[in-house]
């Protein structure tokens, strides 16, 4: 393991997660984070020069459509479900004094 994590940049981590780690879970964390950064030094050693970058693994395109209103002014009819109602809008009881 070429990456050492110390227990300043475990605690530090717990304190961010909100987590509170035994002495065997901080030992275990440290480990599988050495673990983490040597995987991604790994991935850094390749060669990736005639790759193009992309952002999903399948081909996917946004699928647009016309925005287009098909539901009309119903506000007349929402309102009528409504105990009490004032120039169009709910009438509710006062809650800040």
């Amino acid at each position: 393991m070429a990456n050492y994590i110390s227990d300043e940049t475990i605690d530090y981590v717990a304190i961010l997660a909100k987590l509170e780690l035994s002495a065997q879970e901080k030992e275990q964390a440290k480990k599988d984070m050495a673990g983490m950064l040597d995987y991604i030094d790994r991935l850094n050693e390749l060669d990736t020069s005639g790759v193009e970058p992309m952002s999903h693994v399948f081909p996917v395109q946004n699928v647009f459509r016309e925005d287009v209103v098909t539901g009309g002014d119903e506000s007349e009819a929402i309102l009528s479900n409504a105990p009490a109602s004032k120039e169009r809008m709910f009438k509710v009881p006062r809650t800040v004094e």
